[in-house]
């Protein structure tokens, strides 16, 4: 069962925390050499490479690697109502909540004759990757299209691996939800190929190079986005997901557990932590475990996870030690189930999605919150954020400057350009002053 940590009466500096966070042996470099073969082998032999791919990967060979448009249309009319709905629902929250990030036009007078604007130009074409394996993420199309259709991007097109209980198509409730955004490229691959397919292009299959990826994926999906970032921009290294719950004595324990459990039966190295300052509580948590566990529909998946060494409860002094831990692990979803959590939020620097009371799961945010659930995983919540509406933006300054406003600063060009001994810089200046 999961692991206790017990820190009570230490107080560990940010460097010795980040050393005692518990974490998935996740190695993508050690997955880039394999990456680098199918991304090479997509480059040299295109379509045909995807196919044999699908066919040793996946098991199965689709009949096409490029999606009829008409089978898009067709899977979004089969999806079941409740469903469609619960789509319909989750695109209308996340297109409100994406559209209040996109930061507006600004300017900014300097001096007389002298201005700088800010613009946000979205990017031409992004590949957005569903992943497909052991769950089916209709709900990844919805928080990868909406906000880049926010942000005004012109090309979109889709990857997911090919399913053989669906005779090598694309999952049809991921179809489905590609359909209901009005997603025409829709693409039959998976895995590393499907990564380098996005980057290099595949001529043969009228799929043009995009500009960025998104998307989670498995280690292998991660790797090649390491490799092919700087071919095209990237999101993230999305790696197992994880949850932590900063929880007080009042937390009901049966929720905490069922929202540890919930992330636990994504995959076995996801990872599910608790950190209290009540040893009762994590006694309870502990017994709740014990006993929800085994019911869980996918038991085997949520017990590797919930033993593996990323998943831990943390005893601690006071909720102020518990957000230092959470700080320095920097979680992909943090909960705050405790008596004032405005209180403890105050206290919290790194997250991905921040969760405030036990009415507020993890789960409201996979689906229906409004939030996107694309976000950092493995500490990177420390230094990057979640999938949004400027992901899809690119920031420009546009510099106005008139013959008085250059005048202005023409001897602090003169004079720093000498410093940095490139005088033509200078002189560029000064020959639009003759006289």
């Amino acid at each position: 069962m999961i692991q206790l940590l017990d820190l009570r009466g230490r107080r560990p500096s940010r460097a010795e925390l980040i050393g005692l966070v518990p974490r998935a042996q996740v190695d993508v470099a050690a997955a880039s050499e394999t990456a680098a073969r199918l991304i090479d082998e997509v480059r040299a032999d295109g379509e045909a490479a995807l196919l044999a791919q699908a066919e040793r990967l996946d098991r199965v060979r689709p009949s096409a690697i490029r999606v009829d448009p008409a089978d898009i249309i067709a899977a979004a009319e089969a999806l079941d109502p409740a469903v469609r709905a619960a789509l319909d629902e989750a695109v209308r929250r996340v297109r409100l909540a994406s559209e209040a990030q996109v930061p507006p036009a600004a300017v900014t007078d300097l001096a007389p004759g002298a201005q700088v604007a800010q613009r946000w130009q979205p990017i031409e074409r992004v590949g957005f990757y569903v992943p497909g394996g052991k769950a089916v993420y209709p709900s990844s199309v919805v928080m990868n299209v909406v906000p880049a259709q926010v942000a005004g991007v012109a090309s979109v097109a889709l990857a997911s691996p090919p399913q053989a209980d669906f005779g090598g198509a694309v999952h049809p409730v991921i179809l489905g939800a590609a359909g209901m955004l009005g997603v025409e490229e829709v693409y039959a691959m998976g895995g590393a190929g499907a990564i380098g397919a996005f980057a290099y292009g595949v001529p043969g299959l009228g799929l043009d190079p995009v500009d960025l990826i998104t998307g989670p994926g498995n280690v292998y999906v991660a790797a090649a986005k390491r490799l092919v970032r700087g071919v095209v921009g990237i999101d993230a290294e999305a790696g197992p997901t994880e949850i932590l719950v900063i929880a007080d004595a009042g937390a009901d324990a049966r929720l905490v557990a069922a929202d540890l459990i919930s992330q636990a039966e994504h995959d076995e190295l996801a990872a599910a932590v608790l950190v209290t300052d009540s040893p009762a509580l994590a006694d309870a948590v502990r017994s709740e475990l014990a006993a929800l566990a085994p019911a869980a529909s996918a038991a085997t998946r949520v017990a590797a996870a919930l033993d593996g060494r990323q998943s831990a409860i943390v005893l601690v002094d006071d909720l102020a030690a518990a957000a230092d831990f959470s700080n320095a692990y920097g979680p992909e979803h943090l909960e705050l189930q405790t008596a004032d959590p405005g209180a403890a939020l105050d206290l919290i620097e790194n997250a991905g999605a921040i969760f405030l009371g036990a009415d507020a799961p993890v789960s409201l945010g996979d689906y229906l919150a409004g939030s996107n659930h694309v976000l950092p995983t493995g500490g990177q919540s420390r230094f990057s954020s979640g999938l949004n509406a400027t992901t899809f933006l690119r920031s420009q300054q546009v510099i106005r400057y008139d013959r008085d406003g250059l005048a202005g600063v023409r001897a602090g060009i003169r004079a720093l350009s000498d410093a940095e001994q490139l005088p033509a810089h200078g002189d560029a200046v000064d020959a639009r002053f003759p006289n």
